[in-house]
């Protein structure tokens, strides 16, 4: 983008009002003493969507960004012919995020994690100075090796070594991108405990997750995307979850359109679903509870191993804090819906038929979520419906070139000495 400059902004606590500036880097209110997200709240409160040549900086009124990055590309809403026919549905529209060329969409990553990754790494200023460090599942790693390799920015990346397969790339990365990973048998959860033994040392920068504000408002552009498409606000949302950072997104993005003024007053209702067995915030959602229920370890870490959408197994999500899942789903009268894997496959199978492109398995949880809800009645066939299509077309792209897989540089077990950990990853770079 040509003349671009520095979206302004402030920063505002959920738990206090508290409003304050960024210092560059900010991920929680230091002052305050409840766990709280923070906002940011821009000062261009009518967005101004930009050229599709722009990619996901289209939106950039609404990204708290300093500069924008090579590649980018915007999620495709479109109004559903083939699925909503199957589920009788008038007003449903898909926000792709993936590869599937015939309706414009190139995610080369396969998942809308490239949201993410091109609105946090444009938060990070050129001259930062230190490795950001991004613990990941699978898609969310795969999304910033891409973006950090294209535009030079030095990256380190926790991964579960049962996950590993999902960093194909397609050509070789950046040398300024390293891996790590947690022996097999850990997960996400054990994988985020390594990233923090890194980060004892000030070489290197926590991206945030949940609490960094570009990464929320990154994948709130999926909303974006549905709403400018449409010329409204939906009446639903459907998604599947697994730290609930992309539906607290749609939330956001859902009041800023209302302050906008232009698409409608209403809150859409988020409706979310896990994979069964791994159901820690279904669970809790279904019992009224703020808190997430007691989850032993080692379960956990067996029900994470027996999903087939291994994207969605967070342990420790961003679901009770000011803020977060739980308030969002209050907030918007909202849902959660727990599916398993022979019918998010269901799902995936009904979707390449209807619309002609394969979905990964988190999509194929959102859809037959979908589907339930128009079953039993929750949503009637003139609602207007987004479906958030997290990740497809991998099988498409695939069949197009040959792909390239990261290897980590360094394997640890779970319970690494931090000590040693931080000794060997600095020796990385």
């Amino acid at each position: 983008m040509e003349d671009f400059k520095a979206t302004e902004y402030s920063l505002r606590t959920v738990a206090t009002g508290r409003v304050f500036e960024d210092a560059g880097w900010a991920i929680d209110d230091e002052l305050s003493e409840k766990p709280s997200l923070i906002r940011a709240e821009y000062k261009k409160k009518q967005i101004d969507v930009k050229p599709e040549s722009c990619g996901i900086y289209r939106f950039a009124d609404w990204l708290p960004i300093k500069r924008t990055l090579a590649g980018s590309c915007a999620p495709i809403t479109y109004k559903s012919e083939g699925l909503a026919k199957a589920l009788g549905m008038t007003n449903l529209y898909i926000t792709f995020n993936g590869y599937f060329p015939k309706i414009g969409a190139r995610m080369s990553t396969c998942s809308f994690k490239e949201t993410e990754a091109y609105s946090v790494c444009a938060r990070l200023a050129a001259d930062c100075g230190k490795v950001l460090v991004v613990a990941s599942a699978g898609n969310t790693a795969r999304a910033f090796a891409k973006v950090c390799s294209d535009n030079h920015i030095p990256l380190l990346l926790s991964v579960p070594a049962d996950n590993l397969d999902a960093l194909w790339f397609e050509a070789p990365l950046n040398d300024c991108v390293k891996l790590i990973a947690v022996q097999k048998g850990g997960d996400y959860f054990d994988a985020i405990n390594l990233s923090n033994m890194v980060l004892a040392s000030d070489k290197f920068l926590a991206e945030g997750g949940a609490k960094n504000i570009a990464r929320r408002d990154g994948m709130g552009t999926t909303v974006l995307s549905a709403t400018t498409h449409i010329g409204r606000i939906p009446d639903f949302y459907f998604q599947a979850v697994g730290s609930g950072t992309g539906a607290i997104a749609a939330w956001e993005a859902n009041l800023r359109l209302i302050e906008d003024g232009r698409f409608g007053s209403h809150k859409m209702k988020l409706m979310v679903s896990q994979n069964a067995p791994f159901l820690p915030m279904y669970k809790a959602w279904k019992a009224d509870s703020r808190a997430l229920l007691p989850y032993d370890a080692d379960q956990a870490r067996s029900d994470a191993e027996s999903i087939n959408a291994k994207v969605l197994s967070n342990r420790k999500p961003p679901y009770s804090l000011a803020g977060g899942l739980y308030d969002a789903l209050k907030d918007t009268q909202g849902d959660m819906f727990a599916v398993t894997n022979s019918e998010a496959e269901e799902a995936q199978r009904l979707f390449l038929e209807t619309e002609g492109v394969d979905i990964y398995s988190a999509s194929g949880v959102a859809t037959y979520s979908l589907m339930q809800a128009v079953r039993d009645g929750q949503v009637q066939k003139d609602d207007v419906v987004m479906l958030n299509i997290t990740g497809g077309g991998e099988k498409h792209f695939m069949q197009e070139r040959q792909v390239w897989n990261l290897e980590p540089s360094l394997v640890f077990p779970i319970d690494a000495d931090p000590k040693a950990v931080l000794e060997d990853v600095a020796n990385l770079f």
